[in-house]
């Protein structure tokens, strides 16, 4: 399922937020996108996520083109084939963390408790899933979120700056993880962050500018 974007552009009023923002992602290829704080990476995530409207441009996803989409169906798609990482894990804290795990499967009508458990067992949650968000420390929740991000099987996964709020060995547990089961699972990733370590794994860095996305060294 790959992600095709052609020159998408992105404006409030007069302000440019980004332009010119060509890109392909192909199935299990893993690009990671750096740039200076207030370039619009997080805006372009979105966009790219079908969460916000672009002002110019195009973006395929295994050949549905997303601006052809209402509301209704951009919600479905992201439901069926989405799956996205959160820097502030946005876990539900009244629902212990096998049913947050299990929520993007509820909403698609196919509860699976096994599968839930396999995803929790692979992120090395497996004894924890009857417990609630404030008993786990950020790192479990970040892979709470991936577990999450992925139980669907999403064909995309789109993941903002996951690491940010966590420290270097943490981040680098949280990062193996998620490249790991995307890697499984065969799911192009699009990776958003300001760390060089992290965007360093990637197959290939994408600096977005002025002037779009252009290829470079992570550092």
């Amino acid at each position: 399922m790959s992600l095709r974007v052609e020159g998408l552009g992105k404006r409030y009023g007069d302000t440019v937020v980004f332009s010119g923002v060509s890109l392909r992602v192909e199935p299990g290829e893993f690009v990671a996108i750096v740039g200076e704080s207030g370039v619009g990476k997080s805006s372009l995530l979105n966009c790219l996520a079908a969460l916000d409207d672009w002002s110019e441009g195009t973006i395929t996803h295994n050949g549905t083109d997303l601006n052809g989409l209402d509301d209704t169906q951009r919600a479905h798609w992201r439901r069926e084939h989405l799956g996205f990482v959160f820097q502030a894990f946005h876990v539900l804290p009244h629902l212990d963390i096998a049913q947050n795990v299990g929520l993007p499967l509820l909403l698609l009508g196919r509860p699976d408790a096994a599968r839930v458990q396999a995803m929790l067992e692979a992120v090395g949650l497996g004894a924890l899933g009857a417990r609630l968000p404030a008993e786990l420390s950020g790192g479990q929740l970040q892979r709470v979120a991936i577990a999450r991000a992925l139980v669907h099987r999403p064909g995309l996964l789109l993941a903002d700056e996951p690491t940010g709020n966590l420290d270097p060995r943490t981040a680098a547990q949280v990062m193996d993880v998620l490249q790991q089961q995307a890697a499984d699972s065969g799911a192009a990733l699009v990776l958003v962050t300001h760390s060089a370590t992290a965007a360093a794994r990637a197959q290939r860095v994408l600096h977005l500018t002025a002037n779009g996305l252009q290829a470079g060294p992570a550092g």
